[in-house]
């Protein structure tokens, strides 16, 4: 047996991340502007970088802290839930970002070979937790085609007809990589569905300030229902990893068995990380939605550079930072397109692919200032006119 065979079939199973994939293709190319990570363009607040500068020196900063997460940040955090999210009867814990939190629940709430529930375009990340875990038994099901919302109907007797029932039900709202938010009507029949099943409902509300058009998020709660958040994109806190979970405070042992995985994976969060997060929450929610609100005008202009693509081709924008658009029927390989785009054009995006969807892109309007956007659609218009007219002319 070679090297190869001694690594864990999980691992080997488990998707390529679609970003090392794009970090390697982007490594070679010059001037190359990218609409294609999920980041935003602002850091977090000043007020809340200069408390923590002041907090290096702290030996605490360098300890342990509690697994849960500082107790100072969950009461912060629960009150936030309370009077934000309306979640009543949900306890919290703090983890290294939204993705750590999912793997948590994974872990907690699934075993290998159980079936799980996803809708296409699925997050890919979501998707790879559950391939290294060992939940291969993915069903992925449809969304509608003008709103890509999920298929209420399809899960309806998807967890009536599959035995056993799927553990576990995932949809991310509003929308990676599709943009779109589920109203709340859609987001309650789900989980009805869910409850009635007796399966798990896992929402991811990563972007639940990044909302569009007079569009308002509302979260759900149930001894069912586990809702994930992070800072990374709200506060600008990407790099510095703090997200947390929401779960059942009802439910007998889920906190005890979250904490066996918490435990064994970072044991806390970055103890600085988590102050920043403190600090960052008393700027209110209005901090986020001011900036939020300038990307309306990033989501404009990147619309019109793929208008070569036409109207019906371009879904979403109603929230999160992304937009989800269909390639020319003649090109169904996004991944060879993406590649073309990035060196024929110096703009980049992500393949649909990665997302359960090939002959579609995923397109970011949050990491970049107006201007830089500008020239990121501008490239991204002329390389789609190109794209429609003649082709992949190299």
């Amino acid at each position: 047996m070679g090297s190869h065979g001694m690594l864990a079939r999980r691992a080997l199973l488990t998707d390529t991340p679609v970003m090392v994939q794009i970090q390697a293709l982007i490594r070679g190319v010059k001037d190359c502007v990218s609409l294609a990570q999920g980041v935003v363009y602002w850091q977090p607040p000043i007020q809340a970088l200069e408390k923590v500068q002041k907090l290096v020196w702290d030996p605490v900063i360098s300890r342990y802290g509690a697994d849960e997460g500082l107790p100072e940040l969950r009461e912060a955090l629960l009150k936030k839930l309370r009077h934000e999210n309306k979640l009543h009867r949900s306890s919290v814990m703090v983890t290294a970002g939204a993705n750590q939190a999912f793997v948590n629940i994974v872990l907690t709430l699934c075993d290998a070979g159980d079936s799980v529930v996803m809708f296409a375009p699925y997050y890919f990340n979501s998707y790879m937790s559950f391939q290294m875990t060992g939940v291969t038994d993915i069903l992925v099901g449809p969304g509608d085609p003008k709103m890509l919302h999920p298929d209420a109907d399809w899960l309806e007797r998807t967890l009536k007809d599959t035995k056993p029932t799927p553990k576990l039900v995932s949809v991310v709202n509003p929308g990676n990589p599709s943009g779109t938010y589920i109203p709340e009507p859609l987001l309650q029949r789900i989980s009805d569905l869910c409850r009635d099943a007796g399966c798990w409902l896992v929402v991811d509300n990563t972007y639940e300030y990044f909302m569009y058009d007079g569009r308002k998020h509302v979260c759900l709660e149930g001894n069912h229902i586990v809702n994930v958040f992070s800072f990374s994109k709200a506060y600008g806190m990407m790099g510095w990893r703090v997200g947390y979970i929401a779960f059942p405070s009802e439910v007998e042992g889920l906190s005890a068995q979250l904490l066996k995985v918490q435990d064994n994976i970072p044991i806390c969060a970055s103890i600085i990380s988590q102050r920043l997060a403190l600090h960052s929450l008393e700027m209110g929610p209005e901090w986020v939605t001011d900036r939020v609100n300038e990307l309306v005008k990033n989501r404009d202009i990147v619309l019109e550079g793929l208008s070569p693509l036409g109207k019906d081709a371009v879904k979403g924008g109603e929230g999160a930072i992304y937009l989800w658009a269909k390639l020319p029927d003649k090109f169904p390989d996004d991944f060879e397109v993406v590649r073309w785009l990035a060196q024929k054009h110096g703009v980049v995006l992500i393949p649909g692919s990665s997302s359960g969807c090939p002959g579609y892109v995923r397109i970011s309007f949050g990491g970049l200032i107006e201007d830089q956007c500008r020239i990121a659609s501008e490239r991204l218009k002329k390389g789609l006119e190109e794209l429609v007219n003649k082709g992949m002319v190299l």
